[in-house]
């Protein structure tokens, strides 16, 4: 895509242009310096969707299956949700099952961008046989390109983990030390095998992959902090200098790069997490996890992660990966799904309204209010299914109110009165 972007204009780009009701020249001058990336593989061609630089900011949803449940109904049940919801992409981190079957299926059913984290896969392979860490490095690369080829739009690779900020882990006050799994294969990976991590040693290789089957690079934060504790540390920043090295050689040739962010991190180092990736990644799509503000909301992290997440947004971080309330303690439900998913894209508007975009869907919401216009509110709202059903109990048919107010709603008596006065 960024190639094509420097040549001239594109479909895809024009679309993108027509839904954030941007200059098409405008998307595409920032597709081909990088600031905005459209992930689709050819092989998919999904709905384009820009993120990055001047765009709403947009929000992803992981689902996939796990070793104590592996169904893959369930899987595209949670995807067909998270559309009809209005999630952005789906990222498919199933470890469980059949997962090329899985991640085929979702393809082949879904029509927005969707991800994966390759290695995955070829570290479950490696574990089955011996252990993660006997992964081979030609495995990794063949793991890539076999989703290259089943049509995926974007890829989490951990390239910015190399030996030396591992030496530099062990010796950090880090609290929760390692916690995103596709990180924790590759460090193991390097200290038993005493070699560089294939993926940052053979980028060019990468690249060239990329650049090959058209699909975005998604730099992982192998090194993101667990807890907000460790929250901009040492390893953190380390390892984002490195992703910024890899983000400019990934322009020079060609291949659209955003950069993955924190993770737990406390209300007052948000705004430096954004600048600093920014800065240091100059203006590479921010895409981050949460981020969690706060370690001790077991059942409401995805109240934890839209507190972040709409600080980030506001901020400038362009892609929120969702967070539901089964984080940390099991696999997401379908309902589970559909919470993390509604509190993400809250984050995310609340982001974009304190920056000047979408504010007309809230004054469209406003004046439905005015007028009672129950009907006119449910199409704003972003469930409208749970904004129906609170409203129904205890509401009767006579009433054009709520079942809280009833007949003294404020709304309802000033507009009595106000016609009176003849000012209404």
């Amino acid at each position: 895509m960024m190639k094509r972007a420097r040549l001239g204009l594109t479909d895809e780009i024009r679309m993108v242009a027509q839904e954030e009701g941007v200059e098409a020249e405008v998307v595409r001058r920032r597709v081909a310096d990088g600031r905005i990336v459209i992930p689709w593989n050819p092989v998919h061609s999904p709905k384009p969707c820009g993120i990055g630089e001047g765009l709403a900011t947009k929000v992803n949803v992981n689902i996939g299956t796990s070793r104590d449940i592996a169904d893959k109904e369930v899987e595209l049940e949670k995807a067909r949700m998270a559309v009809e919801y209005g999630t952005d992409a789906i990222m498919d981190l199933s470890t469980g099952g059949d997962i090329d079957t899985i991640r085929r299926s979702l393809i082949k059913e879904v029509k927005v961008p969707i991800g994966t984290v390759p290695i995955y896969q070829t570290g479950l392979r490696a574990a089955r046989m011996s252990a993660v860490v006997d992964m081979d490095e030609d495995d990794i690369f063949r793991g890539i390109v076999q989703h290259a080829k089943d049509g995926v739009d974007f890829m989490t690779v951990h390239c910015g983990i190399t030996k030396e900020s591992v030496d530099h882990l062990k010796k950090s006050t880090r609290v929760t030390d390692v916690v995103s799994r596709g990180g924790s294969f590759l460090v193991a990976w390097i200290l038993h095998n005493g070699k560089e991590n294939p993926l940052y040693e053979n980028f060019d290789y990468l690249l060239e992959l990329a650049s090959e089957y058209e699909f975005t690079l998604s730099l992982g934060d192998g090194l993101r902090p667990g807890c907000i504790h460790d929250a901009t540390d040492g390893p953190q920043l380390q390892e984002l200098i490195i992703l910024g090295d890899l983000v400019r050689r990934a322009r020079e040739k060609g291949v659209q790069v955003m950069v993955e962010g924190p993770g737990h991190v406390p209300l007052d180092q948000i705004e430096a997490n954004v600048r600093i990736e920014k800065t240091v990644c100059d203006g590479a799509p921010f895409y981050v996890l949460g981020p969690l503000v706060t370690d001790i909301a077991p059942g409401y992290d995805h109240i934890a992660g839209a507190i972040g997440g709409a600080l980030a947004a506001y901020y400038g971080a362009d892609f929120l990966c969702y967070v539901t309330p089964a984080e940390h303690l099991s696999l997401p439900d379908v309902e589970d799904v559909r919470e993390g998913l509604i509190a993400s894209k809250l984050a995310a508007h609340a982001g974009d309204v304190a920056r000047g975009r979408g504010r007309d869907r809230d004054l469209r919401m406003s004046q439905a209010r005015k007028a009672l216009d129950w009907e006119g509110m449910y199409r704003e709202a972003l469930d409208p299914e749970k904004a129906r059903r609170y409203r129904s109990r205890g509401i009767t048919k006579e009433s054009d109110g709520c079942s809280m107010c009833g007949d003294v709603c404020a709304i309802k008596i000033l507009k009595e009165y106000l016609k009176k006065d003849g000012t209404c």
